[in-house]
């Protein structure tokens, strides 16, 4: 199993950035009981990482597949010497497409908080940017962090979106595990 890094800009309710207040977003999203969005999705939780794409040596550490750069990143090192400045945020610790349920993994440090749903272009979680699958599932079946729990459901969801909207690019998705380091950035 092969582990990637980001860090990603926090999003709850302290959230004062540009973009939709919290408050917003729950009333839009009618996900009220979630507590942070612990998300890989862009547009909701900025990755804070900023490589130089000009430098040949930070391409040895950005993890693209196919023609698309994940925002995942090779080394937990990298992340925090391109880290933004920014006082709270979320160091995380990622797999994409992990063959066995991951919520006994133990990476040092860090604490499975779930699993998310993201297009194939890495962008938008098709669990909490899309404004609901409400025919593939629903939001109890979402975590306090944005985030489904469980493994089976999380490959089942998958598999259900992309059959039940087989036109809508943000429903072919790729699973992927989530840790939050304990410490850093909270």
């Amino acid at each position: 199993m092969t582990f990637l890094y980001t860090a990603r800009g926090k999003y709850d309710n302290t959230y004062n950035g540009e973009g939709m207040s919290w408050g917003g977003y729950i009333e839009w999203s009618k996900l009220t009981h979630l507590t942070e969005l612990v998300s890989l999705d862009g547009m909701l939780n900025e990755i804070l990482v900023e490589s130089d794409y000009d430098n040949a040596e930070d391409w040895d550490f950005i993890h693209v597949v196919g023609q698309y750069q994940t925002g995942f990143f090779t080394t937990e090192e990298y992340v925090l010497r391109k880290l933004k400045t920014k006082n709270r945020f979320n160091f995380l610790a990622v797999t994409i497409e992990p063959d066995q349920d991951c919520k006994n993994i133990h990476i040092e440090n860090f604490v499975f908080v779930g699993y998310e749903l993201l297009d194939q272009d890495f962008g938008i979680s098709a669990l909490t940017n899309c404004g609901g699958f409400d025919e593939t599932f629903s939001p109890k079946e979402i975590n306090k962090y944005g985030l489904i729990d469980d493994f089976e459901n999380a490959y089942s969801i998958k598999k259900q979106l992309l059959i039940n909207n087989p036109a809508e690019h943000h429903a072919d998705t790729n699973v992927i595990a989530v840790w939050r380091h304990r410490t850093i950035g909270r």
